[in-house]
């Protein structure tokens, strides 16, 4: 049998997650409300699971190879055996990835296979390559991507950690934790830089990474209210943005009431074009970041958000 509980799960975030401070945990709750939010309007099939970005590092190869990840959402207690019949990447997906392949982004789908009832450490990733012209097959992950990245030279213990996991909901648990065990094995075998995406949205137009956020407007007498966006994030929007092609990416904010209620306000989004244009030109200091250290925030006006309803998201 290869089951894995909520617990099982839990468990195992708590050992991978440095830390789930309270702007972490915002964010991981608005990016569930978010796929809420898409399937209340008929867009729950143009979003893909979040998943993760990286690029190669070192002197003269920094950022000269990328690839993004998407694994499967292990539900709990389903049969995840070994020798399972893997199953086809979400349609939706496949034409997500050839997108980002026609920029020179590799973009590959993940299933997993569990050896033992609820142990974590026995899942193993198996990766198919999406967006190519012929079929491609799955293969064991992470080697399958051996020869894009620099290998570690020596192993790392990424799960030392004693986080406490017991705020985030049940129904957040699979997807973050496919997400999580994906991670570590990848970050065990090669050196990158990574960062997360919290999905991506297929427009009519154009396929748009998501950078979500839960938020208050901040008051200022030149900008008016506005919205703050850490620069790490600001500078990874512009990364795909960079690329041309159909790739362009979102910027989605869940706005609040306070921070203690988390009353939903309204949902907004900005495209990045409209983001570079009116965000204003000297950062701010933000508060604590999803990593815990003290951020620099880029402001956008709120006036030049859109709502996030269904005849908006119908002109992507």
């Amino acid at each position: 049998m290869g089951r894995l509980s909520i617990d099982a799960m839990r468990g195992y975030l708590g050992r991978s997650i440095a830390s789930l401070n309270e702007n972490k945990l915002r964010g991981l709750l608005a990016e569930i409300d978010f796929r809420k939010r898409l399937g209340e309007l008929g867009f729950a099939d143009r979003v893909s699971v979040g998943g993760w970005i990286a690029r190669r590092v070192g002197a003269g190869e920094f950022a000269h190879q990328t690839a993004a990840f998407f694994p499967e959402m292990l539900a709990a207690d389903i049969d995840y055996a070994a020798g399972r019949v893997l199953p086809d990447p979400p349609h939706g997906l496949h034409t997500i990835c050839s997108t980002f392949h026609q920029t020179g982004i590799s973009a590959y789908f993940l299933a997993g296979t569990v050896a033992a009832d609820n142990d974590a450490d026995a899942l193993s990733w198996h990766a198919v390559q999406l967006g190519l012209p012929t079929e491609q097959h799955y293969q064991p992950f992470p080697k399958c991507v051996e020869g894009q990245f620099a290998l570690r030279p020596g192993r790392y213990n990424f799960l030392r950690h004693h986080a406490d996991t017991s705020r985030i909901p049940d129904t957040a648990i699979p997807e973050e934790f496919a997400k999580e065990h994906l991670r570590v094995p990848f970050q065990n075998y090669f050196m990158s830089e990574i960062s997360d995406v919290d999905g991506i949205f297929w427009g009519e137009q154009f396929t748009y990474p998501l950078e979500i956020k839960e938020k208050t407007p901040a008051p200022s007498n030149k900008l008016g209210p506005f919205f703050g966006l850490d620069v790490g994030p600001f500078v990874k929007l512009a990364h795909y943005v960079a690329r041309r092609g159909n790739l362009h990416s979102l910027f989605v904010v869940r706005e609040i009431a306070d921070l203690e209620t988390r009353d939903l306000v309204n949902w907004w989004f900005i495209t990045f074009e409209q983001l570079a244009r009116f965000a204003s030109w000297f950062p701010m200091a933000g508060g604590t970041s999803m990593g815990g250290g003290r951020s620099a925030v880029v402001c956008i006006p709120k006036v030049e958000f859109r709502e996030l309803n269904r005849a908006n998201l119908d002109a992507l």
